[in-house]
């Protein structure tokens, strides 16, 4: 009996709350079932997740990776982790006002206990989480060129952050001959928010996905992930609400340009927003905590979308 690879996914396996929300006997068996599924890519950060553990700091969710890692021989080759770093409180309860940066020191600290948690010796991408302005982003990215240029980090990227800031690093890594960041992590979701208005659980003012982020993305050839691209769950869960920043009449159009794309595909509007997502060739993010929520989504990212319904979704009259 022959086995084929499963083909992979576009789609990012969040694991935000791995060991705090979601127990560990849970994050295995949704990690087993993302690679199974053709996973690759598995996103994590240092301060996941500090609001919801015991300690008030990050970590637990780099430790459920590492433990998973360790009790799956040979699972390091077929995955992809990237990480993230800056955003974890200096200690509990000091977040947003007192968290670790970007400084030379505060990168090289977090990233080894990054690689420490994890257990391994490199990870694939590895993510400023949001700016700091404390700190010129020329001393931010010359910390990244010492593990880069180590092989500490294969590629680098910036989660919330501007894209005159993500120019202005990427300008410094050419001039220094160091690998400049080659992706973009920010909010997208097919609704669009009010102006002047930020989604829940999005503090940084420049973390939703603008024309203009995108536009620089695809110039400059900058991978673009897209996390809570389901809003967590409020598409198809009439328990959840959508959020009121998406409240005008522009979601009206969009919510029924949505349902008739869903109704001939026989999908769920999620499944429908992931596919419209990839068709935009962005990288969508999910954090569900059930094997079934991860399948669901790794059905939608395999939908096909004909022209004339990636153009009625994209551009709803």
């Amino acid at each position: 009996m022959t086995t084929s690879t499963p083909p992979t996914t576009p789609l990012v396996l969040g694991a935000m709350m791995f060991g705090t929300t979601i127990d560990e006997k849970t994050s295995f068996a949704l990690l087993d079932r993302f690679v199974e599924r053709g996973g690759v890519w598995i996103d994590t950060a240092d301060c996941y997740s500090f609001w919801a553990s015991e300690s008030g700091q990050g970590g637990d969710s780099e430790r459920v990776i590492g433990r998973w890692l360790a009790a799956r021989p040979g699972m390091r080759e077929r995955v992809r982790i990237s990480t993230k770093l800056g955003a974890e409180p200096l200690w509990a309860g000091s977040w947003p006002e007192r968290r670790a940066g970007l400084s030379r020191r505060a990168v090289l600290d977090a990233f080894a206990g990054s690689l420490d948690r994890l257990g391994v010796d490199s990870v694939d991408l590895l993510w400023l989480h949001q700016e700091d302005r404390t700190v010129p982003i020329e001393e931010t990215v010359e910390a990244l060129a010492e593990l880069t240029g180590q092989g500490l980090a294969r590629r680098v990227g910036a989660s919330n952050h501007p894209a005159w800031r993500v120019e202005r690093a990427r300008a410094h890594a050419r001039s220094i001959g160091a690998l400049p960041l080659d992706a973009l992590q920010l909010n997208s979701t097919y609704l669009r928010i009010r102006p002047g208005t930020l989604p829940p659980g999005v503090v940084h003012p420049f973390g939703v996905l603008s024309d203009e982020q995108l536009d620089y993305a695809r110039t400059h050839g900058l991978e673009v992930w897209a996390y809570t691209p389901l809003l967590s769950g409020a598409y198809d869960n009439p328990e959840k609400e959508i959020p009121e920043v998406y409240d005008h009449p522009g979601t009206t159009r969009r919510l029924e340009a949505l349902d008739s794309v869903a109704g001939e595909l026989g999908a769920s509007r999620g499944q429908v927003v992931l596919a419209w997502q990839v068709a935009r060739g962005i990288r969508p993010m999910l954090g569900g905590s059930r094997v079934e929520q991860l399948d669901i989504a790794l059905d939608g990212v395999r939908l096909e979308l004909s022209p004339e319904q990636f153009e009625r979704l994209s551009s709803p009259v």
